[in-house]
């Protein structure tokens, strides 16, 4: 019987060729889409499953209330790592301290890479299980031992054994290889750690940090948790909140545990509390596959049912010589299920094609599972649900004929037999509408942050980090040779770039302060040249200058640090911080050094050369940046040969603000591209049988003297009315949706009305050039053929 089915299946495509290709490209293109997502969504969801632990690992973070906005970061004091051992050592397993990953010089020999990685207490590759290819993890209590990953091995010993051989770090210190372990995958959180080092050598190393160890104001730091067995997370979390506050000054501090395995798709916190984050984007691209995929289904219920007078006669002699209605329903299924089989491969073969193509735009390195049989289970319950979705309604519709008036000619579908499928036309241009209004909002909630004023110029302007001691104290001399080779126009310090902030302070004191609750303001270190380097805009008093020696002691604030201050006139006012007064010289145009989706934070600039971290160059521009580069790299080549040459272009680094965003509306744009498609082919495929069903009306209709114009409009104001209908109801859906998602910005676009009308007349656009060229094809017929017969 199953052979039967799938032999009268085949016939049926055959001999309807422009339905099935409609039919499969349609289901072919929906289900390819759902797979790509799918494939993304899971490796989404399996992030950080690398590490054994993940349930019981957790980030410790701190939550604050400053300037009357309280925000939960990593960032913590080291003191409270031996508080938290000391008070509740019984709750945890491992309790670990870690620097920043940033990027120092790693040297072997001539080698020399700039390569990001940790201090770290000894239990940490422990913790978090990383695997171990040479050596152990518990090198690592050897202050003078390094472990290296995988790639940083490769990449220094090429097939050597890695195992101590020495390797040197920033020029100044030297550490022999303990341990190499595996490359972490590409969707673990840890990915970019490519060596770790002793934490108590890092404290005997580190001048500043003898401070450090006892001041629980300092929040430099990251700790790491590893709970017990059996040990509940969120009711340590509970018993722990509250410890810092017998420290910190007016106990405006709070701790959260961050379990690891919400680091990914929980990383949002309002009040202290976890708010959503990247689960949200998940959800939006799962639901975006749902649906996509459901309107390829419509499409095939919709020619399918729109065909059923052809199909009456066929059902009627079946039923007539004894067929069961189940049977004509495992029929009709079976043709779906042959459908769908046929565009489940060739959605396979699209989506093995596309796949490096959407790894680009989404920013992955996903590939497809092949060998993993839950891979091919979820493609058998995939197919099977997608040709159950896309043919039980056909089936059933079809199935249910009379064959009595059916075989005496008498059978019509009814008046009331195309209101489902308006209604699943309806459905498809909704989704496709609201999806081509959502791709045109995220995309100018970017363009609305890129075009918003920075403060500074950031064209020409590049960095470079300064990792080894031997760049430093030759300010003068470095930046005169650099302006020698007239490849630059200026050259400044600053321990952050213009694109960061790497320091945060409070405690500070002016005249007339008004609370005494404890306020923080950016800082950021600079040497005389950086305001004409960045080209920042003095707004009252003037910049740093070398030809007044009190500048040493001075200090220059930006917009949104004289507003919470409240100076009227603040140039010639006293800010009291670290026991000295510093005269305010300056007020500078505020500056977008952070996230440009959120109001530019109170800021202190001030003259201090032993704290920079980086070198920012403004390059000339008469002539080109790799002509300049070429330049230059010979003398920081000669000041700094312990070092590569590494730089970064500022309006790259500014631009790198948006790429979540931009992939996000990129991949909705193609998405929704795609939508708009599939709807257009199942109105083609409709349009082309309402023509073929209405050719002796048509032929009438010319004989009796109608115009071309006027069979078109016939034949297509049906469709553009679904469509009018489709973007009534698709309006207020994403309006609602899309307010819900700005709200996330605090520096966000508006809706304007405008998109709505684009996204109207855009739809109405498409379907008019989809069913026209059916309407104007039957309307330019001859119709002596389409009556011929009559």
């Amino acid at each position: 019987m199953l052979r039967n089915y799938i032999k009268i299946a085949y016939r049926n495509l055959v001999n309807n060729k422009v339905y099935s290709l409609i039919n499969i490209s349609g289901l072919a293109i929906g289900m390819a889409v759902a797979l790509l997502i799918g494939i993304w969504v899971a490796d989404e969801l399996q992030f950080d499953q690398y590490h054994p632990h993940l349930d019981r690992l957790a980030q410790v973070k701190t939550t604050q209330t400053f300037n009357g906005h309280t925000g939960t970061n990593m960032a913590v004091a080291i003191p409270l790592a031996d508080g938290l051992r000391n008070n509740y050592g019984h709750d945890f397993k491992h309790i670990c301290l870690a620097s920043w990953n940033f990027s120092h010089v790693v040297a072997q020999g001539d080698k020399k890479l700039n390569q990001s990685g940790m201090w770290v207490q000894p239990d940490f590759p422990e913790m978090f299980g990383f695997q171990m290819l040479e050596g152990t993890a518990s090198a690592l209590k050897n202050p003078d031992a390094i472990l290296i990953s995988q790639h940083l091995a490769k990449a220094l010993f090429g097939n050597q054994p890695a195992m101590g051989k020495t390797i040197r770090i920033d020029n100044k210190m030297d550490f022999r290889v303990g341990a190499v372990y595996e490359d972490l995958p590409n969707n673990s959180s840890l990915l970019n750690i490519r060596y770790m080092l002793n934490w108590d050598k890092y404290l005997t190393t580190e001048g500043w940090l003898n401070d450090a160890r006892s001041e629980w104001g300092n929040h430099s730091f990251q700790l790491y948790v590893e709970i017990k067995d059996g040990v509940d997370m969120n009711g340590v979390t509970t018993k722990i909140k509250d410890f810092p506050k017998t420290h910190v000054e007016e106990g405006k501090e709070e701790i959260i545990l961050h379990s690891m395995k919400d680091w990914r798709l929980h990383d949002n916190f309002t009040n202290g509390k976890l708010d959503g984050g990247m689960i949200e984007t998940v959800w939006l691209f799962g639901m975006i596959g749902v649906f996509v995929l459901l309107l390829a289904c419509i499409n095939f219920m919709n020619l399918s049912t729109a065909r059923s007078e052809k199909r009456a006669k066929e059902v009627g002699i079946r039923k007539a010589i004894g067929s069961a209605r189940n049977q004509l329903i495992g029929q009709f299924l079976a043709e779906s299920m042959v459908v769908t089989t046929v565009a489940l491969l060739l959605a396979l073969a699209i989506v093995q094609l596309s796949l490096p193509w959407f790894n680009l735009m989404a920013g992955k390195q996903t590939a497809m599972p092949w060998n993993e049989p839950l891979f091919w289970l979820a493609i058998l319950v995939f197919t099977l649900v997608t040709g159950l979705v896309s043919g039980s309604y056909p089936a059933f519709y079809l199935s249910g004929f009379d064959p009595i008036s059916v075989l005496k000619g008498t059978f019509r579908v009814g008046r009331w037999a195309a209101v489902p499928r308006k209604v699943l036309v309806v459905m498809q241009f909704t989704v496709s509408v609201t999806l081509i209004i959502g791709t045109v909002i995220v995309l100018q909630q970017v363009r609305h942050a890129k075009e918003r004023p920075v403060g500074y110029t950031r064209e020409g302007l590049i960095y470079t980090q300064m990792n080894t001691p031997e760049i430093r104290g030759h300010y003068d001399a470095l930046r005169a040779d650099l302006l020698k080779t007239g490849a630059i126009e200026d050259m400044a310090e600053s321990l952050s770039p213009s694109t960061d902030i790497w320091s945060n302070q409070i405690g500070l004191e002016w005249k007339g302060k008004e609370t005494k609750e404890k306020q923080s303001f950016c800082i950021v270190a600079v040497t005389h040249d950086f305001g004409n380097t960045v080209r920042w805009k003095i707004k009252e008093g003037r910049d740093f200058s070398r030809s007044h020696s009190t500048d040493t002691g001075g200090i220059i604030l930006n917009e949104a640090a004289v507003k919470m201050i409240g100076f009227k006139k603040p140039v010639g006012e006293i800010i009291k911080w670290m026991g000295k007064e510093h005269p305010v010289i300056g007020v500078v145009k505020d500056m977008v050094m952070q996230s440009p989706y959120i109001p530019v934070q109170p800021t202190v600039f001030f003259l201090e050369y032993g704290w920079s971290q980086v070198i920012t160059i403004r390059l000339k521009n008469t002539m080109t940046a790799k002509e300049a580069i070429a330049k230059i790299e010979p003398v920081f080549n000669r000041y700094n040969p312990a070092s590569p040459f590494e730089y970064e272009f500022i309006d790259t680094e500014y631009a790198k603000k948006f790429s979540d965003e931009e992939k996000i509306g990129n991949l909705i744009s193609v998405f929704a591209g795609l939508a708009i498609f599939i709807s257009c082919l199942g109105l083609f495929g409709l349009a082309s049988f309402v023509a073929e069903q209405r050719t002796k009306e048509i032929g009438v209709r010319k004989v009796l003297g109608a115009t071309v114009f006027a069979l078109w409009k016939m034949l297509s104001q049906d469709f553009v009315l679904l469509v009018i209908i489709s973007c009534i109801l698709a309006i207020p859906i994403s309006w609602y949706g899309l307010d819900q998602w700005l709200q996330n910005f605090e520096y966000r676009t508006e809706i304007h009305l405008w998109i709505f009308g684009v996204a109207v007349l855009g739809a109405l656009g498409v379907t008019l050039t989809t069913v026209s060229f059916q309407a104007i094809k039957a309307a330019l017929a001859n119709p002596v053929k389409s009556l011929r017969t009559e």
